[in-house]
């Protein structure tokens, strides 16, 4: 099974989409809320992504690559290839 991993805050329209579109396709995820110590859990996230300035939210990675945030989730999904990184024999 795949792993996945998403970085949220509370607030967050877009995390609220993703979180939803992992659970309506039955993908179960990791979440890291940072909302409590947003300033810095940014900073952490940008440090461990490579992302420099200021890091925008969800950041969702599976099995270890980072994807990007929910516009990029939803891409993944509408072209098949969100299904295929579930699907593949090797997760």
């Amino acid at each position: 099974m795949a792993k996945v991993v998403i970085y949220t805050v509370d607030y967050c329209p877009y995390c609220n989409k993703a979180k939803k579109l992992l659970k309506e396709k039955c993908i179960e995820f990791e979440d890291h809320d940072i909302t409590a110590n947003e300033t810095e859990g940014r900073k952490q996230l940008g440090e461990m992504l490579g992302i420099e300035g200021r890091v925008s939210v969800p950041q969702i990675i599976i099995n270890g690559k980072h994807i990007g945030g929910y516009t990029d989730l939803k891409a993944l999904d509408e072209s098949g290839k969100l299904d295929e990184l579930f699907n593949s024999p090797t997760n």
